[in-house]
């Protein structure tokens, strides 16, 4: 077990790192593509910090050769919207909350394109609602409706850097790492550097699963249970780090932008690779999930639709993961 523990750790540890080289890396690519801050955010830094969760999904359902380990790729594609959409949300929120007096700021409002993001959750409540409701059925043609989802994460890449707004700002962007003395990068290293990470990414999203499936085991917990409470808090950790650090420096925009941008893609891509290589039918603890995540989703759109936003009010939407724990251990007991 404690071998277990440790590959898991640092299988886990792995991920975050190679995943802070491709966060740096895509942001150079999308200063060399010359796209909009918010483009940045949404697209490329929300792609890059989703990857571990989507790389853990990806093994799981398309090379993982048991029952078991398909259960973890499923677990991971409901818990990651889950953990996004409200502790997500909370840690910026908290973040705000004791930035505040550094900040100067005179009230406790979230500074962000309101009509912006609650147009987001709409899109992603209506994503997410189908994706929750293909979970308890179960027809011959279900598989090719995973091409839906890649269709709308499309369409929300190409609204995302059509409807862009200013350039991404230089300060924002710390010295690509595998060349850290060059003031400009060209596009060649940028990429060369995000391959690299994907490439390590893949290797411990790999080693992950199979950590994943033996700590189900030793805890006699479901496969899929697991995913749902291991796996995302641990790999939607890049957001939360983003989320720190634009915070810190003001940009909240910035920051809700990725958490938005990665919720899109959790309920898109993970999705479609699930309902291609699994059954995707859902249990109680699956359903309860998707269950929170809508409401926790309805309720930031609710609050984004006003205009007005609160930083102590954002902080609450944590209580939803809290109340979703509350529910796994009363099923477990």
């Amino acid at each position: 077990m404690l071998l277990t523990l440790f590959i898991f750790f640092f299988s886990a540890a792995t991920i975050y790192v190679a995943c802070e080289y491709f966060v740096n890396g895509i942001e150079w690519v999308g200063r060399r593509l010359n796209l909009g801050a918010t483009a940045v955010g949404s697209v490329l830094a929300a792609f890059g910090t989703a990857l571990p969760e989507s790389a853990v999904t990806l093994m799981a359902v398309v090379f993982g050769t048991t029952a078991e380990q398909k259960d973890i790729g499923v677990g991971a594609a409901m818990g990651g919207p889950l953990v996004l959409a409200t502790l997500g949300y909370a840690v910026v929120g908290l973040a705000l909350l004791f930035n505040h007096r550094r900040l100067a700021r005179d009230t406790y409002a979230v500074h962000v394109d309101y009509a912006r993001l609650s147009r987001d959750q709409m899109a992603f409540l209506a994503v997410f609602a189908l994706k929750v409701a293909l979970g308890l059925v179960a027809f011959v043609i279900k598989p090719w409706l995973g091409v839906v989802f890649l269709v709308v994460y499309a369409l929300y890449v190409w609204r995302e850097i059509h409807q862009s707004d200013t350039a991404f700002e230089e300060e924002t962007i710390e010295a690509l790492r595998i060349r850290p003395n060059l003031a400009e990068p060209s596009l060649f290293w940028a990429l060369l550097q995000v391959m690299l990470a994907m490439a390590v990414i893949g290797v411990a999203s790999h080693t992950f699963v199979s950590q994943l499936e033996v700590l189900g085991s030793a805890l006699n917990w479901p496969p899929h249970l697991v995913a749902l409470l291991l796996s995302p808090v641990a790999t939607e950790l890049p957001e939360v780090m983003n989320a720190l650090i634009w915070v810190r420096q003001g940009k909240e925009r910035l920051a809700l932008a990725n958490i938005s941008g990665a919720m899109m893609i959790q309920a898109t891509l993970p999705s479609a690779l699930g309902i291609f290589f699994t059954p995707w039918l859902f249990d109680s603890t699956l359903l309860a999930s998707g269950i929170i995540t809508m409401l926790a989703i309805a309720w930031l759109c609710l609050l984004f639709r006003r205009g007005a936003v609160d930083s102590r009010t954002l902080a609450a939407t944590g209580a939803l993961y809290g109340l979703f724990v509350l529910l796994i251990a009363c099923w477990l007991i």
